[in-house]
């Protein structure tokens, strides 16, 4: 990618978590691609199956009235699906987990117009576990991480995420990093003995 547009990109994101000056982003995750697949499949035969169907058709376009009819509700469908294609992709692309040194950020894209962002802070990671099922999710590496939190919202769940047992090993070694920093902290400041 070009540098501008990756500094970008990271600027906008670093605005959308309210990132601190102390605060590094680790790495951020997506659902793995193959994920994605099966709508993309899905949407490739909606925008053909105008094409497929037609030679089953005896030749309505050369009707003055049904030709153009046709050709205006075909070019419609077509928009259509062109349109919840990208509603789908935006859904795919726009959910991202973000892990910091700091805090787990959790962004939800629901549809085109509903954002949220949910955090946790790494102090509050109780428990981490991941699950990797099925045939699909053997093969090509992706699962489920999940977050048991001390927090308001109760769990995390990193859904079709690419290695999930990896992500679930070095979330548990940033957690007890970051325990360990805020308890010699205290200890520091005299409160702990």
């Amino acid at each position: 990618t070009h540098p501008h547009f990756q500094h970008s990109n990271m600027h906008h994101l670093s605005e959308t978590i309210n990132q601190q000056p102390h605060e590094r982003i680790l790495f951020l995750l997506r659902r793995h691609p193959i994920t994605f697949a099966a709508k993309i499949i899905l949407c490739l035969f909606l925008f053909l199956l105008p094409f497929l169907l037609r030679p089953l058709m005896i030749d309505p376009l050369a009707d003055p009235f049904w030709g153009p009819l046709l050709i205006l509700l075909g070019s419609a469908y077509l928009l259509l699906v062109t349109v919840f294609f990208h509603a789908l992709f935006i859904d795919y692309y726009l959910d991202i987990w973000i892990v910091t040194n700091d805090r787990i950020i959790d962004v939800h894209q629901s549809g085109l117009f509903k954002h949220t962002v949910s955090e946790l802070d790494l102090k509050q990671v109780q428990d981490v576990t991941s699950e990797t099922v099925g045939i699909f999710g053997t093969f090509f590496n992706y699962g489920t991480v999940r977050i048991q939190t001390a927090g308001a919202k109760q769990r995390f769940d990193f859904q079709n995420i690419a290695k999930p047992h990896e992500i679930r090993g070095k979330i548990l070694k940033l957690a007890e990093l970051d325990a360990r920093e805020e308890w010699q902290g205290r200890k520091g400041e005299g409160g702990v003995n």
